[in-house]
Order: structure tokens, then sequence, then C-alpha cells
């Protein structure tokens, strides 16, 4: 699934990358986004323009009690994104792109979970399939989202058997503005193995405490066929 992802891209670089006209004074590099953080999102304003807001990761249906139900869907699968309550009207009505540069996975290894940090292959930042809503109740409003996650490519698939639906930026406006599920759940597929790397990371990033460039640098892994130190 999708639980850590880093989104430290220039916001002016953002702007022309994603089209957004409005302001992004508070739009600080993360190196570590982690659930229930408010975070950058792009979704159509009530022009159907392109404007960039920040939102809370764990999406919260406006039918929904209490806010806590956020815990349990910071992830949609596409599989069932269309017919889940907690997703289903977010997904005919209301999606948006998650602007990323990475996204963490954690693998069983010898001693624990070692975290890796998997990009596109030379870097440049994406957009991550998503959902959005706005929750009200009393005074109380919170606007959320999730991330919708597909079926993991090879890449993937050594650590995790889903990831995070990324678009190729030809397809946001469809993303944004269809209004057939025919036409959506074409979109919320793997993308390609081969446009993508992966690389090990710091364990610090397991707690959201820490959000430093630190976490993103790949570090030295030992080898055990080879018994040399080398770096990935």
């Amino acid at each position: 699934m999708c639980s850590r992802y880093s989104i430290t891209t220039n916001p002016e670089a953002m702007r022309r990358l994603f089209e957004f006209s409005n302001a992004t004074s508070n739009i600080q590099p993360r190196y570590n986004a982690a659930p229930l953080q408010d975070l950058p999102v792009v979704r159509l304003d009530k022009n159907s323009q392109r404007e960039l807001v920040m939102l809370r990761w764990g999406l919260i249906p406006s039918w929904a009690n209490n806010p806590t139900i956020g815990h349990g869907t910071i992830n949609a699968r596409a599989e069932t994104v269309a017919r889940r309550p907690a997703f289903r009207e977010a997904f005919r009505k209301r999606r948006c792109l998650v602007p990323a540069d990475g996204f963490y996975e954690w693998k069983t290894v010898a001693g624990g979970k070692q975290p890796h940090r998997i990009t596109l292959k030379y870097g440049a930042p994406f957009a991550m399939a998503g959902l959005w809503e706005r929750w009200r109740k009393g005074d109380q409003a919170i606007e959320s989202f999730s991330i919708i996650v597909t079926r993991a490519n090879d890449l993937c698939r050594e650590i995790h058997d889903h990831m995070p639906v990324i678009l190729y930026p030809e397809t946001w406006n469809t993303w944004l503005k269809a209004t057939d599920d025919e036409t959506l759940t074409t979109l919320v597929q793997p993308f390609p193995a081969h446009q993508m790397t992966m690389y090990p990371v710091s364990r610090r990033v397991g707690s959201p405490k820490n959000d430093d460039v630190g976490l993103i640098a790949p570090i030295i892994t030992i080898s055990s066929e080879i018994g040399l130190l080398s770096f990935s």
C-alpha cells in the first residue's frame, strides 16, 4: 500500500508542472509525508480550474459520525473504489492529483523491515491518483483525501502486492473531469516498472517525527553473496 511519501519539489516548479494559479506560500518540502497530516493536493475549483490546497491525508466520508475513520482510509483499492461506500461518491465526483517525487515501502529482511524509496527513474515529480471529500459536523469541517492503489508492477511486487496509481500528465485532465466509471477504471493501472527505480533508505522514515533530507538518501548495504559494502 502507501503509508509514506515525499514531495520536495520547489513550489514554483510544482505550479508550472500542475498548472494551478493560486498562492503556494505555505508549501514546504516533505521528506516523510504521513497519514493525518495536511499535505498538498491539486483539484478543480468551482470554476473547473486547477487549484492547490492542503488537505488531511485519510479520507473522511461526508456521512461519517466522527473523523477517526480517516485512520483506515489513507488508501483506496482500485479494485473496489467504485463500490466501497467510503469512496464511491468521491470516485465519481471529487478526484484529485497528489503531487509526489517518491514513496516508501517496507521489505521484510533479516533483523526486521527495511524501508525502500521508490521513484521515477530520473527522479522527476509525478501525480498519484487521489480522491477528496468534505466532512462537516457542527462547527467542525475537514477536507481530506485518499490515494488510490492498484496491483503492483514487477518492481514494487518485490515488496508489496499493491502500489499507488501514478498518472501520466496527459491523463490528468481526464482524471479530474471524467464522469463515467469506465473511463476512470482504465486509468487506475500499474505504472511501468522499467520507468521506476527503488533503493533502501534509513529506518528513521518509520517515524513521522522525522522529516529531513537524510531520509531520501540511499543507505549502504552489505551483500551476503560477495561480502562487500556497496551503495544501493
